[in-house]
This record gives C-alpha cells, sequence and structure tokens, in this order.
C-alpha cells in the first residue's frame, strides 16, 4: 500500500529540521505536545507481532480486534520515511481519550468469537504477540493475552492431560502523567483476561486515569532508558581494555618500526666516500627497499579499489556525522529519526566519495573516470538495493509492516537520483582535477619485479585475515550492546560511548594495516594495496561470525521470516561496516609507504 506525501516536500524538510520528523495530518496540539483541560489525546495503534521476532511485525487490525466506529474511515497518521522503512503504521484507534479527564471502564466495542477469529488469536497468544500504541508520541506496549495451565484432567483415553486454555485481556488501564499541560508518562495495565471459546462474545473495555508528577516534559523520555545495561561497569571497562589497546598499538607501531626504519635510513645516508661500503651492504640488501621500483604500481582492479575507498571514506564522515548528530539532537527519541539521519547524511557525504574516488583513480593512471565515477555512486546502494529488495519481497509474502512501500521506495531513490548522484558526480570532476596528479616518490619500473617465496604467514591472504582480530577485539563489547538495542527492544543512547569506540577502531584499524604492510613490503612483496584493505575490510567478517553466535545464544528467533531479516540487516551492516574499515586502512597505510620512500634515495 503506498504511503501518502510529496517525496520533494518530505526531503526538504528533512535537511532543513535536521532529520526531524513531523507528522502528516496531525493535529496541531499533538504536533505541540501542548492540550487544555478535555482535549482529545488521540491513542494510535501501532504493530502487533511475536515477542521473540523484533521484525516480523504486522498491522493491528491483522488480528481480528473490533473497532470502536467501524463505519467512520480510517484516519492514519503518515509520518517521517525512517518510520516507514522502521515499519510503523499509526492508526486511529478511535478510543476517546480527554486531557485530565478520568473514565472508567467506558466500553470500546463488542466482537463474536467465530472458528477463523478465534484460530487467530490462540495463533497469536501461542506466539506472544504483543501491541504497540502511541499516545502523544509515547510508545506503550502489552500482551495480547497468555495461556493458562490448569490441573491434570483425565481424558477419555484414560491418559493425564494438561488443560490447557487460553485467554486474552479485555480490558486496558490506562495512568497518564501530567505535567501542567504537557504528557509525561503513560502506563498500561491489561486486565480482565477472558477464555477464548468458540461462539463467545469478548466485550473490550477501557479506563483513564490520569495523575499530576514533576517530571519535565524534556526528560519524559528517560524511563524508556536502561541505565543499569547501557552504564554498567563491563561497558567502561571495554571502554579502558579498547583505550589501552589503542595505547599499546601505537606504542608498538612507533618503537619497532620507527626504530627498524632509524637503521635503514642510516645505511642509506653514507658519506659518499664510503662507496664500497655501500654497495657492498646493498647486495645483501633485502626487504622493503628493493621493491621501490615496483611499490607504486597500480593495482589490480583499480577501478572497484577506488570506488571501494571513496565509499568507504564517505561511510566514515558518515558515521561520525551521525553520531554527533544523536549526541546533540537525542535521536532516540523520535520514531524512525537515526534511519532518516543517515540517509540524508549519505546523501549530503557522496561528495567525499566521489572526491576520494577520483583522485586515487587519477593518481594511479586511471582513463575511464566515467564508469569509476558510476561504479562509486552505485556500488554500495546497489549491494544494499539487492539485500532489501530480497528481504522485501518476504515481507510482501508474509503481509508484514515490514514490506517498504512502492512510495517510500520511490521517495529514497529521488533522494539518491536528485541529491547523491549528482554530489558524486561533482566530487569526481574536482577530485580528478585538484588531487589526480601522482607525486610519487619513487619511479616505477617499466618490469615487474619477481615475489620471492616467503613463509606461509607473510602471505596476503593471511596478513588480511589476522588483520581484522584486533579491531575486531577492540569494538566486541560495544557489538554486543548495539546488537542487544536492536534486537532486543531496548533503546540505543549511549552516543558518546559509540564516538570513542569510532574513534578507538580507526586508530586501531591503521595500526594495525600499517604493521601487516611493512611485513608484506619486508617480505619484498610489493602488491599491498588490496592486502592493506582488506586487512580492515576483514574486521568485518568477523563481527558476522559473531552475529551466529548472538543469534543463537543470545535471542530466542524462529522462523524464516525473522532468520532472514536478521542476517539480511546483519549483512547490510557488516557491508557498510567492512567497506569503512578497509579504506581506513588503505589511507593510513598508504600515507605510511609514502612517507617511508620519500626518505630513501630510490634512483
Amino acid at each position: 500500500m503506498m504511503r501518502k506525501g510529496s517525496s520533494f516536500v518530505s526531503f526538504a524538510y528533512l535537511v532543513a529540521a535536521c532529520c526531524t520528523v513531523v507528522p502528516y495530518g496531525a493535529q496541531a496540539n499533538e504536533h505541540t505536545h501542548q492540550y487544555a483541560i478535555g482535549d482529545k489525546v488521540t491513542l494510535w495503534v501501532n504493530k502487533v507481532g511475536p515477542y521473540n521476532n523484533p521484525q516480523e511485525t504486522y498491522n493491528y487490525y491483522t488480528l481480528p480486534f473490533c473497532k470502536t466506529k467501524p463505519t467512520e474511515k480510517i484516519n492514519r497518521k503518515w509520518s517521517g520515511l525512517g518510520e516507514v522503512l522502521e515499519g510503523n503504521e499509526l492508526i486511529d484507534s478511535q478510543i476517546d481519550v480527554r486531557f485530565r479527564i478520568d473514565a472508567e471502564a467506558k466500553p470500546v466495542c463488542s466482537t463474536d468469537l467465530t472458528s477463523k477469529n478465534l484460530k487467530s488469536f490462540k495463533d497469536a497468544i501461542r506466539h506472544h504477540f504483543w501491541y504497540e500504541f502511541f499516545l502523544d508520541d509515547l510508545p506503550i506496549w502489552g500482551f495480547i493475552g497468555e495461556f493458562v495451565v490448569g490441573e491434570k484432567t483425565v481424558a477419555r483415553t484414560h491418559t493425564n492431560a494438561t488443560d490447557i486454555q487460553a485467554y486474552i485481556y479485555t480490558h486496558r488501564r490506562f495512568d497518564i502523567s501530567y505535567n501542567g499541560e504537557q504528557v509525561i508518562m503513560v502506563n498500561l495495565t491489561s486486565e480482565n483476561p477472558q477464555a477464548l471459546r468458540e461462539g463467545a462474545t469478548l466485550d473490550f473495555t477501557y479506563a483513564v486515569k490520569w495523575e499530576p508528577t514533576d517530571i519535565r516534559f524534556a526528560r519524559r523520555f528517560e524511563r524508556y532508558l536502561d541505565y543499569n545495561f547501557f552504564e554498567h561497569q563491563i561497558h567502561w571497562f571495554s571502554i579502558f581494555n579498547s583505550f589501552m589497546m589503542v595505547i599499546f598499538l601505537t606504542g608498538l607501531v612507533s618503537l619497532i618500526l620507527m626504530r627498524t626504519l632509524r637503521n635503514d635510513y642510516a645505511k642509506y645516508r653514507r658519506e659518499e666516500d664510503d662507496v664500497e661500503a655501500l654497495d657492498r651492504e646493498l647486495s645483501e640488501e633485502s626487504g622493503w627497499k628493493l621493491v621501490h621500483g615496483d611499490v607504486f604500481r597500480p593495482p589490480e582492479r583499480l577501478m572497484l579499489l577506488s570506488a571501494l575507498i571513496g565509499t568507504g571514506s564517505q561511510l566514515t564522515l558518515l558515521l561520525l556525522f551521525v553520531i554527533l548528530l544523536a549526541i546533540v539532537g537525542m535521536l532516540y527519541v523520535g520514531r524512525g529519526t537515526i534511519v532518516t539521519a543517515c540517509i540524508v547524511c549519505y546523501a549530503l557525504t557522496s561528495f567525499v566519495s566521489g572526491y576520494v574516488a577520483a583522485g586515487f583513480f587519477s593518481r594511479n593512471e586511471g582513463r575511464d573516470w566515467i564508469r569509476c565515477m558510476l561504479l562509486t555512486a552505485t556500488l554500495f546502494p546497489g549491494m544494499c538495493f539487492v539485500i532489501a529488495f530480497s528481504l522485501n519481497t518476504i515481507a510482501i509474502f508474509y503481509h508484514s509492516l515490514a514490506a517498504v512501500p512502492f512510495g517510500t521506495m520511490v521517495e529514497v531513490f529521488l533522494i539518491w537520483a536528485c541529491v547523491s548522484f549528482p554530489l558524486v558526480l561533482g566530487g569526481t570532476v574536482i577530485g580528478r582535477n585538484w588531487s589526480g596528479v601522482a607525486d610519487n616518490p619513487c619511479r616505477v619500473k617499466s618490469i615487474p619485479r619477481p615475489i620471492p617465496p616467503r613463509q606461509w604467514y607473510l602471505t596476503p591472504l593471511v596478513v588480511a585475515f589476522l588483520g581484522g582480530l584486533l579491531p575486531f577485539g577492540s569494538i566486541f563489547i560495544e557489538m554486543y550492546f548495539i546488537f542487544t538495542s536492536f534486537w532486543n527492544y531496548k533503546v540505543y543512547y549511549v552516543y558518546g560511548f559509540m564516538l570513542l569506540v569510532s574513534i578507538i577502531l580507526i586508530i586501531v584499524t591503521t595500526c594495525v594495516t600499517i604493521v601487516g604492510s611493512y611485513f608484506l613490503l619486508n617480505a619484498e612483496n610489493y602488491h599491498w594495496q588490496w592486502t592493506a584493505y582488506f586487512s580492515g575490510a576483514s574486521t568485518a567478517g568477523y563481527v558476522y561470525l559473531y552475529s551466529f553466535y548472538f543469534f543463537a545464544f543470545k535471542t530466542q528467533m524462529t522462523g524464516f521470516f525473522q532468520t532472514c531479516f536478521y542476517f539480511g540487516y546483519t549483512a547490510m551492516f557488516c557491508l557498510g561496516l567492512g567497506i569503512m574499515c578497509g579504506a581506513v586502512g588503505f589511507i593510513g597505510s598508504s600515507t605510511f609507504v609514502t612517507r617511508i620512500y620519500r626518505n630513501i634515495k630510490c634512483d
């Protein structure tokens, strides 16, 4: 079903308001969150789904709940792009809630339990279906019902059996706290369980109780934050542990590499009168200095590497920018604001990918810059589209709210086509003209030098495989908190931690790839470019392997739908992480290689 709203208007507002969600068609008092006594406070129903499967959600009225006014037109609340992509569809419950006016046991509606309705409710209760409401943008959660195990009875077969009866909650009590003209807190209590039997009539009722509170409006979302979980001692300890790893690695790079390089440079700074000794040392020399004529040779698959480096640079800037926005603007408060911020910021930072990719491509004698630009603009969005399209097909088959409507697809495409792609093109044009001139300290020889055989642990594959271990170790604990918040209904809000971990990840990845590139060059293997990239990118491989452990031991997800979405979303996340870490590792190694060869006599 297509969502309403103009694509261009939505995007323009998102940029202007720094990704703040504005409801389409919402009432003015709900937008300002200020009410007078007796004003209607709309209660929105959103979605239902099995508790153990967070992404498997459905429209609230997929279950045979009755409506208060079935003949009236359904009023929906259309909000920002991120809210739709997260699978939200708010519908007016038509329940009459008035600001600061109590209500006792007021009827909602009645429904008769046919065999079809009975089966739907029983299946939902058996799979622990939960539902989500919103009142003044405050989320409310509750379970539909429960199974009650009774006494053991003797069946006609004269064997012991357990009497299991499904019950559905038919009364909802809303305890709402207010401060002045604003709603601060909503608590939902489900009561009056009724047994599900075919032919029975279910009478749904509700009650509302208003209580004053001293909590300020700006702090009303704090009750949804799990301070004991996210600010546990182990979280602080992991940051300290990662920080110590950074000190160790930077010290190791400085102590070993710089000390070794200083000795190497000393041999090349002999006085000219000691020509015989210099020639004798050079004839016996081995290591990174002997490949100076090949180390700046253009790598294989230059265009692909250029696109990956450019995209990774963009994703690095995107990550830091979104984290800073989340710290300043508390993006966790609004529905879908993090997703919206990521999409808009990705589009606005596309200039970086074109600039970096085109510059690297031109410096390495790349000619077909138009194809390079197209590959840079479509590489990461294309991979995400393939995964998202596959997941969307599954969601459509299941009639889930996770299915992205066609109108939203068009909106995302317009953002890419009208903002991201032109910025990549502009960055490409500027990058190839401003930073496309090679400035290598050593000339590339016309005949490639043969690479001697070395020990197995100095091969590019092993160096790249082992390169991701330490970066993964530096973010391992944070991955647990991020995975838990995304897959286990927790609100992630400690973006300060995420910023520190991101900086640590960048530093550790840079140090590890520098060490790996140095070892590779010392083995007289000058194919360091792809090795440096995959040495950083392999971090994402370890994260994806960790996701299998998390799925098996930290969740209770079941079913084909949720399994596909879990590993599909994780694959998109790891693709972005791998491209980003690979670019960070390559840029660090490239800077290191250029610096060490600039200090020797290459001719």
